[in-house]
């Protein structure tokens, strides 16, 4: 089976030569046979024409596939001159497969009229010529043709199926690289405000050791709390990226309600925030406006932990159908200028992209005096 496999082998990447050493050989014999059947003994003058003419056109076809044009005009002198049929015919069939176009068309003209001209001459034959040479010789050009066509077509669906695997490639690669991004954003709402909310506690510590043992135990135990709330929602994420059907990354989380942002905004508060707060977003708000307000202001309130821990701070949510839902989130200016944690710089990016795909707008920047306001609004 190896040594079949090694001749196969040998075969394919050796095809094209033995067809051209085929093609010769076969051409040399009749042209063989043609110089000997005149019926006359012994060798005249124009047996020697003959035999040495085709065995020019017979060894010129060992380049057809390089020079088809050439070896074809070659092949259309000999048959003009000998009436040399087999080299004509074989290069007509390798220059249509080859190539259909004009010179296909005048080689085609010429070799019939070369091949009327021998045939008819010192006899009553010319009609005959006349009628069959369109057959004889359209036969070879038609086989070449249908034969270069159906490479073409090959040729065009291999490119194609090429190109569309690339593209499939490519479109893996793009899909991995969103996923990739979805997944960093929603590790980084999921975490950055949790992680920001044990940082404010520990830094309060910090800054003031002399607490009592009752106010360090409750820290400690919203520390703890904080930290095992980060760590569930860090595993139910994890888990559900490792299933995630959905199309925009909806089965990433619950959809948050109006009992969520209230949890969110106590949760600041307990950290030692000042957040008033006015919530009034109704539980039947669409799944994506009311994952997209909590996220804004989970964003929100997480960048006030970072930079302006310690401030006031307002989070007004407000909506109803066919108004849209408006969102805002506002703190004075703060008195440190050093954060507790660094920031990523991804995380209003992420959420403007987040608004803009639910169809809204968000605008973020510092306030008159000194604070900073982010404010979005969604088309409910």
């Amino acid at each position: 089976m190896q040594r079949l496999r090694r001749w196969y082998a040998w075969f394919v990447r050796h095809a094209p030569r033995l067809r051209d050493l085929m093609y010769v050989g076969f051409s040399l014999l009749t042209i063989v046979l043609q110089a000997t059947s005149n019926g006359r003994p012994g060798w005249q003058d124009s047996d020697w024409f003959v035999l040495g003419l085709g065995a020019v056109a017979s060894l010129a076809l060992w380049w057809r596939r390089r020079f088809p044009v050439v070896v074809t005009a070659i092949a259309v002198i000999a048959m003009g001159a000998a009436g040399i049929f087999m080299p004509l015919g074989l290069a007509l069939l390798t220059l249509a497969i080859r190539r259909r176009d004009l010179a296909l068309a005048i080689l085609t003209v010429a070799g019939y009229v070369a091949y009327v001209i021998p045939t008819s001459e010192g006899s009553n034959n010319l009609w005959a010529a006349l009628f069959t040479g369109p057959f004889v010789i359209g036969t070879w050009v038609a086989v070449g043709a249908y034969i270069g066509a159906r490479r073409d077509l090959m040729v065009s669906l291999r490119d194609r199926a090429e190109r569309a695997e690339a593209e499939r490639e490519l479109r893996a690669d793009q899909a991995r690289l969103g996923e990739r991004a979805r997944i960093a954003q929603e590790m980084h709402d999921v975490l950055a405000h949790k992680v920001s909310l044990i940082a404010l506690h520990a830094g309060g510590l910090e800054v003031n050791p002399a607490v009592g043992p009752e106010k360090v135990e409750s820290s400690a135990g919203l520390i703890r709390e904080t930290a095992r709330q980060a760590m569930e929602d860090l595993r139910e994420v994890l888990g559900v990226l490792r299933a995630d059907l959905s199309e925009d990354g909806a089965d990433l989380a619950p959809v948050p309600r109006a009992a969520d942002l209230a949890r969110l905004v106590e949760a600041s508060q307990a950290a030692g925030i000042q957040v008033s707060s006015e919530l009034s977003l109704p539980d039947d708000v669409p799944a994506l406006v009311g994952r997209t307000v909590y996220r804004v202001v989970q964003e929100a309130l997480t960048n006030v932990h970072k930079h302006a821990r310690g401030v006031s701070t307002e989070v007004l949510v407000n909506g109803a159908p066919g108004s849209g839902v408006t969102v805002r989130v506002t703190n004075v200016r703060p008195v440190a200028a050093d954060s507790l944690l660094p920031g990523s710089g991804a995380g209003l990016v992420g959420l403007r992209e987040r608004v803009t795909l639910a169809g809204g707008r968000l605008d973020a920047g510092p306030t008159a005096d000194g604070g900073w306001r982010v404010e979005a609004w969604l088309p409910w």
